[in-house]
């Protein structure tokens, strides 16, 4: 088996094994994610761990040791590496996976959702193996801009400031003012969470236990909008560090 489905009244969901996404969420008879791209990283909505976003270079220093990952875009390695795994089902909702082969630290991620008939959630769970390690949580959906019926998607959301970002758009640790769309930002200091608005289809409010909101409103075709546990690179630049056996989890809620 390939996949699962998770249904409620209104909704289905569809969770792909392999890379462990949400590769199809349909309400009220419409399909609300992207659900294929010319890349893995192009549709549905994938997890993001153990870092999130691009990886600078590839390269990850740890404990005064460097470590170089595939790399997945441009000159860096993107969005972690469960995303490359085929995840295992333990139950009705919930999958796990290891970090995969190139990752040289051990630990787990696992995954539950929960479909109900007016929401959707995910809860990863990042746990380190023998060895204490950085980590980072994410989710990367891709939403439709036009539904099967209504109007195109607006997007609703406020936040105080920015990450300046280098020539390869890596973040710098910098906080700036938020400048105007469309954006490919990394937010901080959220005053409205995502909403979601297709006139006279849906409206879909957002909503996530992490600070860090990346919104990509660039393409003409989708916006990705990706709560995670810190801005890109911060596995280098602002670690979480979990100890043997520790966890770092999150959730993101979608609410119709």
């Amino acid at each position: 088996m390939s996949s699962f489905e998770l249904t409620s009244p209104r909704a289905t969901a569809r969770i792909d094994l392999l890379a462990g996404r949400l590769g199809s969420l349909v309400v009220d008879g419409m399909e609300l994610l992207v659900t294929e791209g010319e890349k893995p990283t192009r549709f549905g909505s994938f997890p993001m761990a153990p870092w999130c976003g691009r990886l600078d270079l590839g390269l990850l220093t740890f404990d005064g040791v460097e470590h170089q990952f595939p790399i997945t875009s441009g000159e860096h390695a993107n969005h972690g590496t469960v995303m490359h795994q085929t995840w295992n089902q333990t139950s009705d909702t919930e999958i796990e996976t290891g970090l995969g082969e190139h990752w040289p630290f051990g630990g787990l991620a696992h995954q539950r959702f929960e479909l109900t008939e007016t929401s959707f959630t995910v809860t990863m769970t990042v746990t380190a193996g023998e060895t204490a390690m950085p980590a980072m949580v994410g989710w990367h959906p891709w939403y439709r801009r036009n539904l099967d019926r209504g109007q195109s998607l607006e997007l609703e959301f406020a936040a105080t400031q920015i990450y300046a970002t280098n020539a390869e758009q890596i973040p710098t640790g910098e906080l700036v003012p938020v400048p105007e769309g469309p954006w490919d930002e990394t937010f901080i200091g959220v005053t409205q969470t995502p909403i979601l608005r297709w006139a006279d289809a849906l409206t879909l409010s957002l909503t996530s236990n992490f600070e860090h909101w990346v919104v990509f409103t660039e393409p003409e075709h989708a916006m990705a909008i990706e709560p995670q546990s810190g801005a890109p690179n911060d596995i280098n630049r602002a670690p979480h560090i979990l100890a043997p056996g520790e966890s770092l989890s999150g959730w993101m809620k979608l609410a119709w």
